[in-house]
Order: C-alpha cells, then structure tokens, then sequence
C-alpha cells in the first residue's frame, strides 16, 4: 500500500504551530492544510482539514478557472490524503497537478519544490524499489526538481531551509549539503512569516549537521516535517 508523506509548501508555514493547540481558526485552503499537517490530533481531525481544503479549492476554481493557488493547494491537500488513506490514485493525481504547474512555468519555485517532495517522501516511505516499481518516484528526479527549488527561490530562507530538511530525511550520511543549505537559511533574508519558520528550522538541525551528526538532525528534520508527529 502507498503510504507517501508530501512535502508542501503551503503546509510549511505551520512550523511554529507544532506546539499550539489542535482548535485553530482556517479559511483558505493553505491554512487548513497547514491546521492538518501540523496541529491535528490524530488521523481523522487531519483527515476532515483535507476534505475541507479540498472544498474550498474547489470552489475558488469554480470562480476563477486555473487560479495559481487554489490548484496548488488543490494538489498539496490530494497528496495529504494519499498519505493518510494509502490512495495510490491520488498519490498519481497530485503529481500530474504539480507537474502541469511546473510546465505553465518552468520557473516556478514552489511547483519544483512540491515536485521534489512527491518523489522524495515516496521512496523515504516505501523504499526505492516499490516507490519505482508502484508510482514512478525516483531519486534523480526528486533531486533535481529540490536543487531547482533552491536555484530559483531566490535570496529567501524558506527554499534552502526546507531543502536542508528533505536532504538530511533522504540521506544522514549527506550532512555536507544538508549543512550547506541549512547555513544558507540561517543567514538568508526572511521577507515573510514563511522565510521566518524556515530559517528556525534550519537553526533547529544545525547544531547537529555541525557536528557531523546526522542522524540526529535526520531525527530532527522528520518531526519539523507534515505529520511529523501524527501517531497514527
């Protein structure tokens, strides 16, 4: 069964609600995925967030036919519930949504970003092999789609921040690059709320990666991530 957990850009900028309370205030799609990933108590409270992101894309893009965010949100909160329901049909569903994103605009930082995601929590959930053979995700891809995030999101913490994060998941033994990004976050400009989280969560694994440590920033990275800390 395909158990992937999506990385979503949208989700990320609920970071520093890892602590606060499950009950939160959302409207648009991307703060409820944001109330899903990170403040749902257990599997059915994330569950309900999704459908109801899913709703309310749907009912922007009634009103404005391939607006940007609701289709991206739209894709993030079907990937969400690949993960929690083991759909293999949405995991596909997702990644053709990112996908055509990302070729409306090649340079389109945020669609290469979910892209990497897709590919990368794949194979970290089900292992290269079954992640190939079952949806197509392969490493190469995930890759390059995460250094093209980092190349086009331009002087920001959020890119190289969460970057650092999906590289020390995919591999502890890649600490040099995880570093890398990680230093570029804790020093990089923070424009928005968003830049603001990533840079904390960079400055949260680098104490580890400078050590050479890491597993423990691996450790680390997971609970930072969407459902990093969902139990069930």
């Amino acid at each position: 069964m395909y158990r992937p957990t999506l990385i979503a850009v949208s989700a990320m900028t609920g970071l520093s609600a890892l602590a606060a309370p499950a009950a939160v205030m959302a409207d648009t799609p991307r703060e409820l995925l944001t109330a899903a990933a990170f403040q749902a108590p257990d599997k059915a409270r994330a569950l309900a967030l999704i459908g109801q992101a899913i709703t309310a894309s749907d009912k922007i893009l009634a009103a404005r036919p391939g607006d940007h965010e609701a289709t991206l949100q739209r894709g993030v909160a079907i990937g969400y519930r690949a993960k929690l329901t083991r759909s293999r049909s949405d995991a596909r569903t997702s990644l053709g949504i990112f996908e055509r994103l990302a070729a409306q605009n090649p340079r389109d930082a945020e669609a290469q970003m979910v892209i990497a995601g897709w590919h990368l929590d794949a194979i970290d959930q089900l292992g290269g092999l079954v992640a190939r053979t079952a949806l197509g995700a392969k490493t190469q891809a995930g890759e390059t789609a995460l250094s093209r995030a980092v190349a086009l999101g331009g002087d920001r913490a959020f890119y190289p921040g969460l970057a650092a994060l999906m590289q020390i998941r995919k591999d502890h033994g890649q600490v040099a690059q995880a570093r890398r990004w990680a230093e570029d976050a804790a020093t990089a400009p923070t424009p928005t709320p968003l830049d603001t989280l990533m840079k904390r969560a960079a400055l949260a694994i680098l104490p580890a990666l400078r050590k050479g440590d890491g597993k423990s920033a691996a450790a680390t990275a997971r609970k930072l991530l969407p459902f990093g800390k969902l139990t069930d």
